[in-house]
């Protein structure tokens, strides 16, 4: 008889797993808790190596069976959460996703499904690349200036300019205008001292 686990992560201190052990007893599961992990990290740690489950991967054995409630709770990215599955398939270990109807990941259709997900995932960063780029490119052709703002104002940066053409050194002008030496010495190059 397969034995049963359970996976609930939430991605902060101040959130409970507890809905999500609640939702896999209402699905009909009845985990015993030394087979049910909770953990509290982000979901943009990889599965593998968030500690919780790692743990459970290692008690996991050929005929097992893990429940998650969504498939974000075993990673944010669809590359990480295809690989994991693949990872506990290969182990000989069904993962069901209660979200997707309680489907087998592992089995004919939920590799589908997963190819189904994956191609939505891609097609959907594809595109916010695309809307970014377009972004950028109209904030340009409207003259904005893009990226992080100056730590020096131009007429602190002619200051600076001039110093150095006086022979200042670049570690006194970076403590006078409290900023790095990396800074001062971008002022040097954009002024061609």
């Amino acid at each position: 008889m397969s034995r049963v686990f359970a996976y609930c992560r939430v991605s902060t201190l101040e959130q409970n797993p507890e809905n999500q052990r609640l939702e896999i007893e209402a699905a009909g599961y009845k985990i015993e808790s030394r087979r049910l992990v909770e953990e509290k990290i982000s979901g943009s740690v990889q599965a593998m190596k968030r500690p919780g489950f790692s743990k459970l991967v290692d008690r996991l054995e050929e005929g097992d069976v893990l429940i998650v409630t969504k498939l974000d709770r075993l990673g944010r990215d669809a590359i990480d959460v295809r690989t994991t599955i693949e990872s506990l398939a290969a182990i000989g270990v069904r993962v069901h996703c209660l979200a997707l109807g309680n489907i087998d990941l592992t089995s004919a259709t939920g590799k589908m499904t997963m190819s189904v997900i994956t191609a939505v995932a891609e097609f959907e960063r594809d595109l916010l690349v695309e809307r970014t780029q377009a972004g950028l490119v109209r904030a340009k052709a409207e003259g904005k200036t893009l990226g992080r703002k100056p730590s020096l104002n131009v007429e602190e940066q002619q200051k600076v300019a001039e110093a150095i053409n006086k022979g200042k050194s670049i570690s006194d002008l970076a403590r006078e205008y409290k900023t790095t030496r990396q800074t001062i010495l971008r002022i040097k190059k954009r002024f061609q001292l």
